[in-house]
Formats: structure tokens, C-alpha cells, sequence
């Protein structure tokens, strides 16, 4: 499947209110900015540093999605509402994740190399979720509303708070005393 169709199927997998292609194509600024990425990402992979990050900052411009040029996104990933949303340049997106308005997925400051989130297949970052530093959240994840990530996160656990604990893993209850996962 192609990377729009993918990103058409994400819609409206994870949008009730999505009723046609037309209307996500034309009205949804996550998809936007998901499109506009992947222009800025061949320019930055082809040295084209300064042309990419100009078009990358226009596209921010028009959908509020700050998406730096180097970040890595895969395909069926899909951005709900999206204002706010901010993605470092060493930032890993797999395939199926779902990030609501006002996730960071961000650095912790000046360091080199890798300095931002992987985030796993199929994760979903609720609204102003802040996941600092190259930490990874595991497949199938959860990261709660605003939650402050700043550890790694199991797959399929559900992690809440500041900053983020494990509360859940695969449905089931984790004893708040026994964090060393």
C-alpha cells in the first residue's frame, strides 16, 4: 500500500469524524504536514539543509506541526488535531503511531548524535504528552495526557504522569513500588 493510502486508512481508522478521502486530503493538517515531511526529508537526506528547513518551517507556518526535516517517520502514522505538535530532528517514528496536539518528542539539550525519541510501531502519545531525550517507547505503548517521559517505556504498557510511570503493562496493574523495568 502506498504511503497515502496508508495515511488515508490511519484517518479514518482513528477519526470518527472523518467522512471521506476529499475531506481529509484538504482539511487535515496532520496530513499536511505528514505529506510536506516526507518532500523536506529527501531534500535533507540530499544535503539540502537550508532548502528543507525553509520549507519545513512554511508548513509549520500553515499547520502549526513542527516536524524537523531529519526526523525519520514511517507510514501509517497519524497526527489528530496536531497544533503544537513538535518532532526533533533525531526523532524515530515507526509505522501506526498516533500523536495527538501538543506532543514533543524533544531533546534535553544541547548533547550530539542522537538525542530524541524512537517511538515503536503502533505507540499512541496522548495530548501534550512531553517524551524527552533518546528514550524509547515500546510497541503498542500508551503514554497518558501530559505526561513527562523521560525513561524508556515498555511495549504495551501504558505510562502517566510527571514524570511518567509504568502504570499498566498489557491491561494488567504494575505495583508502583516495583518501576524497575
Amino acid at each position: 500500500m502506498t504511503w497515502f493510502k496508508r495515511a488515508i486508512a490511519a484517518t479514518k481508522k482513528y477519526d470518527p469524524s472523518a467522512r471521506s478521502t476529499l475531506e481529509i486530503v484538504v482539511t487535515y493538517p496532520g496530513f499536511h504536514a505528514l505529506f510536506w515531511h516526507r518532500w523536506t526529508h529527501f531534500l535533507f537526506r540530499h544535503r539540502l539543509y537550508f532548502i528543507a528547513k525553509v520549507t519545513a518551517q512554511f508548513w509549520r507556518f500553515l499547520t502549526g506541526i513542527e516536524i524537523h526535516p531529519g526526523a525519520q517517520i514511517g507510514q501509517g502514522v497519524f497526527i489528530d488535531h496536531g497544533m503544537g505538535v513538535v518532532i526533533g530532528e533525531t526523532a524515530i517514528v515507526e509505522d501506526d503511531v498516533v500523536l495527538f496536539h501538543g506532543v514533543t518528542l524533544g531533546g534535553t539539550g544541547k548533547d550530539r548524535g542522537k538525542r530524541h525519541p524512537t517511538i515503536k510501531k503502533g505507540a499512541f502519545i496522548s495530548a501534550h504528552a512531553q517524551i524527552l531525550g533518546p528514550v524509547t517507547i515500546g510497541e503498542g505503548a500508551k503514554i497518558g495526557a501530559s505526561a513527562v517521559v523521560l525513561t524508556d517505556i515498555p511495549a504495551e504498557a501504558t505510562a502517566v504522569g510527571i514524570p511518567a510511570k509504568v502504570a499498566r503493562i498489557k491491561g494488567k496493574k504494575v505495583d508502583q513500588d516495583d518501576q524497575n523495568l
